[in-house]
């Protein structure tokens, strides 16, 4: 068994690897936490019984302590990664690190190389490299000699209106200059996704997108500042009322308040950012991107991150010289057609946990590493570092308006 303290209890910390924690005692025990939220540290600590000495509102806090244990897991805001990595690390932590490692691609880059020079596990919460279905296209794609060469991809991140509305309208990432572009926070996912099946260079980036719905000239006449007091509420598919004004223990609404009690949440709704109209917040990040991207082969791949969608997950076509191969994450379905006539559908093995048992498969892997240093992860630092510099690349792209070349744009960061 391993020893590990958490920095952030909140949705990832607490739900995801928290409860990894929980369920499988005889792997890994969580021994310190640091949550600045009073109610969320309190509930995590009594969870994995954590003494009060090991309680603390800030991950400052945390890391000006001796080594508290073997490994530590950071999930803090976007924002709040790199200085905790960078500390962390001279500690002699192994981490866990929630994606994305930094929203600036210089402090992505120093992390990784860091890490790798000293010689500690860094592993990036990439988890869908995890997945089953996805392990199971890799391994499709693999056989070359089936299914042949890569020649196009069109992929898409469907976000679900929903999923919009609540984390990138209303909730953490919906401003860019508190946390994360859109296509950083949402969809690195996807970006390296396509580096790891491709597995070969991107040498040029170019992107489009634009916050264009969520935006107060889109209110419906006679829509209020908050929902709670609005006339049109009733009948608007955004209504935070519908969302999160219940008593149950899920998501969205155990996100806003974790207890489940009516009052707090209504005062939540009365007077947080999770009761403000979808139309009137503070939101920056775009609500639909696309992404162009020509690998060293030659292959092409178009990526479609939107936020208009009614459910939430990936679909994707891939033409390769001897088979069309697609498939969707909704149905989790694969269908490969071979050029011969032949058609094979797959349906991957399922994992119980979220992302489609990901974030159980990688903390498993992750407590692996820790045990056995030879042990080489999916999701090394240097490798999700270099899928966060597609992203970085697209939107200098979106910013400028200009195809950029990657070999350029990287010789550049590291002047």
């Amino acid at each position: 068994m391993i020893t590990a303290a958490l920095l952030g209890a909140g949705s990832r910390g607490m739900k995801a690897y928290g409860r990894y924690a929980l369920e499988r005692p005889n792997e890994i025990k969580i021994v310190a936490v640091a949550e600045p939220d009073d109610t969320k540290r309190a509930m995590f600590a009594e969870a994995h019984n954590i003494p009060e000495e090991n309680q603390f509102k800030s991950w400052t806090e945390l890391l000006d302590k001796p080594k508290l244990a073997e490994a530590l897991l950071i999930c803090t805001q976007d924002r709040e990664h790199y200085d905790p990595t960078m500390k962390a690390l001279d500690l002699g932590y192994d981490i866990l690190l929630e994606k994305p490692m930094s929203p600036d691609a210089r402090e992505s880059l120093e992390m990784a190389e860091k890490a790798e020079e000293a010689d500690q596990v860094l592993t990036i919460c990439h988890v869908l490299r995890y997945s089953t279905y996805f392990m199971k296209l890799k391994e499709i794609i693999n056989d070359k000699e089936s299914i042949g060469d890569i020649m196009t991809v069109e992929w898409t991140e469907n976000v679900g209106y929903y999923h919009q509305a609540h984390s990138f309208v209303r909730g953490n990432w919906r401003n860019s200059d508190e946390s994360s572009s859109m296509l950083l926070q949402k969809s690195c996912h996807d970006m390296d996704l396509i580096q790891w099946l491709m597995n070969e260079q991107c040498k040029k980036v170019s992107s489009f997108g634009r916050l264009s719905y969520f935006r107060e000239e889109y209110a419906p006449e006679g829509s209020g500042e908050r929902c709670i007091d609005c006339a049109v509420e009733h009948d608007c598919p955004y209504s935070a009322l519908k969302w999160y004004y219940h008593d149950k223990d899920q998501w969205p609404a155990n996100t806003m308040e974790q207890t489940g009690d009516l009052k707090k949440r209504l005062k939540a709704l009365e007077e947080g950012r999770y009761g403000v109209c979808v139309y009137k917040s503070d939101n920056n990040v775009v609500d639909h991107q696309v992404v162009n991207l020509e690998f060293e082969s030659g292959a092409t791949v178009a990526f479609t991150m939107s936020a208009f969608t009614k459910e939430q997950g990936r679909t994707f076509q891939i033409g390769t010289t001897k088979a069309e191969i697609t498939g969707s994450t909704l149905t989790n379905e694969i269908r490969i057609k071979y050029y011969t006539g032949e058609e094979v559908i797959i349906h991957p093995e399922q994992v119980m946990g979220g992302h489609g048992g990901a974030d159980t498969l990688i903390m498993r892997d992750f407590v692996k590493q820790i045990n056995d240093k030879s042990h080489q992860t999916k999701t090394s630092a240097i490798e999700s570092a270099k899928s966060h510099l597609i992203v970085f690349a697209a939107e200098e792209s979106r910013a400028s308006d200009q195809t950029v070349l990657m070999d350029d744009y990287v010789e550049t960061l590291r002047k």
